[in-house]
């Protein structure tokens, strides 16, 4: 039986708007330790570098491109055989949202399907965009304590999985 993402009763019958995106499970390597990146979101999250899919671009292309927009990571090699997705509801962001919507307390739920990917970069000093408020390289534990929600701490451990079989 298929399981889908859980969402709030009031969406049961309505057509609910859908984003697609495409990132990366950063990781680079430094005196036999692997750190991976965290992006520390104006939200308060910790996670991963991801963005829109825009028109006519592959979700390879998507990655890099966010990847340099979000962090300047210019130098990033996407390791083919991993390839993830996550799915999950949220609000749409109040400055995109009419005020006549705002008033009535009409913020519409969107739903993301988000296709993640493992991809290694040799370059340590990270320039982040303003869509962020911090950064950290760290090794697989500490980055799954410091990531916020669940299911990406999943997928940071099968990636991490991933980094470890392909020595």
């Amino acid at each position: 039986m298929t399981s889908f993402p859980k969402q709030p009763c009031s969406l049961a019958h309505k057509a609910v708007p859908k984003e697609k995106s495409a990132g990366a499970i950063i990781f680079r390597k430094e005196n036999g330790t692997t750190y991976y990146l965290l992006l520390h979101y104006f939200s308060g999250h910790w996670e991963f570098p991801k963005g829109h899919i825009e028109a006519g671009e592959t979700e390879e292309d998507t990655v890099k491109r966010e990847i340099f927009e979000e962090t300047g990571i210019s130098e990033l090699k996407i390791i083919p055989g991993f390839k993830k997705y996550m799915k999950y509801f949220f609000r749409q962001y109040k400055d995109r949202v009419s005020d006549e919507d705002k008033k009535k307390g009409k913020i519409p739920w969107i739903f993301k399907l988000v296709t993640f990917f493992v991809a290694e970069t040799v370059t340590k000093d990270i320039k982040i965009s303003n869509e962020h408020s911090g950064f950290v390289w760290l090794p697989i534990d500490e980055a799954i304590n410091k990531t916020t929600f669940k299911n990406s701490k999943k997928l940071l451990r099968e990636a991490n999985d991933f980094v470890i079989a392909m020595k």
